[in-house]
């Protein structure tokens, strides 16, 4: 054999040899990770309203839905989940959700880097205040999950992103998730997995504030507040008098309490005997909200507010699809392509909301979850004032730089 028909054997059998080895799997093209951009103070402005406007329009709705009950949700917690799930909406579905979120006029990016400077913005805002924001993506294994999609809530929402076959342990999984994130307030969001879901959003908020000044426990003496129903229950009264920021509105009192610093305040609304909380909370807008915070000033007097504790859950289909968005929820029409590569329907399953609130003579804590389950398949008064909250009564906590409203509710029936 010459030499140069060996070299030409030896050539063949290199190209056969390398033709039946195994081939390494060509990775997918990566896909950048957003870079934040910074937005304009008025683009933050402006989500800061939508979502306090979302909120304010939710808890309406729901005050209808438990009316004569307590209700009390975290608008910060619920507007992060849909914002996440806002990512992979198209269409007629992404229409819908602008218009419950009230983020008409925003765009995306807009959306996206305004809620990623206010979440940085919000954390641990006053050494005397803890305010913990987390994120989670919750994905089964196989899915064919859009990279931008994932990209975008790792981003900008900080999201931590698990993939994972969905087998009954998956429950445990998230739930500890949430416990751990809500320091153990809210133990349990997700109760079982549908054959057909795909994807779990969650936002968890944790707040434990200590009062600027604290209530003195020894004047704590045990008083009666008259539930919704018309009930006089015996609760332990916290007593304080001092300097307020207070309103006497028209139909109602109410005072600000500030946390540490004051940055962060609890608004306690009450309203006049023979006035009812449903009354309140159904005139409850966020252009009255705006100007009765404009209208609070410093009094003197005296306020009488129970020690107590409430918790409160409710699966928000029903509300959201009242305010614009049950597009989403709808298997036939819901448009959510931008999440999911695939011909199949994909659509919002269920939205389940939890929270927590306790007030103390030290302070205040509150926790609040969200998750999203993805489903895919086929004028001030001259004397000094006295405020004895001893009725149904509404209260919101605010984060007072950035005007988030980070928590509200109608609290019916303390324990």
């Amino acid at each position: 054999m010459n030499r140069s028909l060996c070299l030409s054997l030896c050539l063949a059998l290199l190209v056969v040899a390398a033709s039946c080895a195994p081939q390494a799997a060509t990775p997918a093209p990566a896909v950048p990770t957003p870079a934040l951009q910074p937005v304009s103070a008025q683009a933050k402005a402006s989500i800061v309203g939508a979502n306090n406007r979302f909120g304010l329009r939710l808890f309406a709705e729901l005050a209808k839905q438990d009316a004569g009950k307590n209700v009390f949700l975290s608008p910060a917690s619920v507007a992060m989940a849909l914002a996440m799930t806002y990512n992979g909406a198209l269409g007629e579905t992404q229409q819908a959700m602008a218009q419950a979120l009230e983020l008409q006029g925003l765009s995306l990016d807009d959306v996206n880097n305004a809620n990623a400077e206010l979440r940085v913005a919000l954390a641990n805002p006053d050494p005397k205040v803890q305010l913990n924001i987390a994120n989670s993506l919750w994905a089964k294994q196989g899915v064919p999950f859009r990279p931008e999609f994932v990209a975008a809530n790792r981003a900008y929402y900080a999201a931590e992103v698990t993939n994972l076959d969905f087998v009954p342990g998956t429950i445990d999984t998230i739930n500890r998730w949430v416990s751990e994130k809500t320091n153990g307030k809210i133990e349990r969001i997700v109760d079982q997995l549908n054959p057909q879901s795909v994807l779990f959003l969650v936002n968890a908020i944790y707040f434990n504030g200590a009062w600027s000044e604290p209530f003195n426990a020894k004047a704590t003496k045990p008083g009666t507040f008259t539930t919704g129903s018309g009930e006089k229950v015996t609760l332990p009264m916290m007593r304080r008098g001092g300097h307020f920021q207070y309103l006497q509105g028209e139909g109602f009192q109410a005072v600000s309490l500030p946390y540490g610093d004051g940055r962060v305040s609890l608004y306690i609304f009450l309203p006049d005997e023979g006035s009812s909380l449903d009354e309140f909370a159904a005139g409850l807008s966020a252009e009255r909200w705006e100007q009765w915070l404009g209208q609070f000033a410093g009094e003197q007097g005296s306020l009488t507010v129970p020690r107590f504790t409430a918790e409160y859950g409710a699966e928000l289909q029903e509300a959201l699809t009242a305010l614009g968005m049950g597009v989403a929820f709808d298997q036939a029409r819901a448009d959510f392509h931008g999440m999911i590569d695939t011909t199949q329907p994909v659509w919002i399953g269920s939205v389940k909301h939890k929270t927590f609130l306790a007030l103390t003579e030290e302070g205040t804590e509150a926790a609040g979850a969200t998750v999203v389950e993805m489903r895919a398949g086929s004028a001030p008064p001259q004397n000094p004032f006295s405020m004895v909250v001893d009725r149904p009564f509404f209260c919101a906590i605010r984060d007072n730089e950035t005007g988030a409203v980070l928590f509200v509710g109608a609290i019916v029936e303390p324990s």
